[in-house]
């Protein structure tokens, strides 16, 4: 119930999905943790039922646009004020379409290069001096399963997932005379409102492929995320961890 004692985490997308999951997760084994997102009402919703678990103001909502540069800056300075440092980021936010490489729009990849990729740099550059604070910190970067594999589509996110996956490893080398250590997390299908758009026998089928014949759930990524944001990890960074039920094996 303490693997997290004293630890102050911020989590991007933290709403819902997989970042919802990961913030319960750590409020139970008891950091404070700022639940930020650009859907505010999920997200007061979610430190709120948090809070009420706890018994105590363990989680705070925050808006959160992980393009921004100044929405970054705020929420460090909000953890630091509110719960007095940031211990562990966890830049979970990302969105996604289907379409291939001459399918998608100028528009389309911009957009999705903004939130996949560049706020997870962002998200990087506003967190490392506030860990440098607190004498060192984790890093867990979501990427995906397809950071590290194609497919026929979704170009524009295959290709920001891949990028998420080296950053971490530049961050990882450039930190660790930092204490900080950084990590990247390669989901594989898991059922989050984020595949919603896929239909049900589709999303079966692709689900199957896997060896363990399933998909994930949002809390067997969100344990591999605690793990490495604890002191159990403190000689792992610059790993990449798939959560695919063998997806990636085959």
């Amino acid at each position: 119930m303490d693997r997290l004692k004293g630890k102050v985490a911020l989590i991007t997308g933290g709403a819902r999905g997989q970042g919802a999951a990961e913030s319960k997760l750590f409020a139970s084994e008891g950091a404070r943790v700022v639940v930020a997102d650009v859907l505010d009402e999920q997200a007061r919703a979610l430190a709120a039922e948090i809070n009420k678990g706890a018994g105590s103001p363990v989680a705070l909502a925050m808006h959160l646009d992980v393009t921004r540069a100044a929405d970054w800056r705020a929420a460090v300075i909000e953890c630091e004020r509110t719960f007095g440092g940031l211990d562990i980021l966890v830049n979970n936010a990302g969105i996604l379409n289907f379409k291939g490489i001459e399918e998608t729009g100028e528009e389309e990849w911009d957009a999705i290069v903004a939130v996949n990729q560049k706020g997870v740099w962002l998200g990087m550059k506003a967190a490392i001096p506030a860990m440098r604070k607190r004498g060192g910190g984790a890093i867990v970067n979501i990427s995906s399963i397809y950071g590290i594999i194609g497919s026929s589509g979704a170009a524009a996110y295959h290709g920001t997932k891949g990028a998420v996956r080296i950053l971490s490893k530049v961050a990882a080398v450039q930190y660790a005379p930092d204490h900080i250590r950084v990590n990247s997390v390669h989901p594989g299908v898991i059922k989050t409102p984020m595949v919603d758009a896929i239909a049900p026998d589709d999303l079966e089928a692709i689900a199957m492929m896997a060896p363990m014949k399933r998909a994930g759930t949002a809390e067997e990524v969100a344990w591999v995320v605690l793990f490495l944001s604890t002191n159990e990890a403190s000689f792992v960074t610059g790993a990449e961890f798939v959560v695919d039920g063998g997806y990636t094996a085959v």
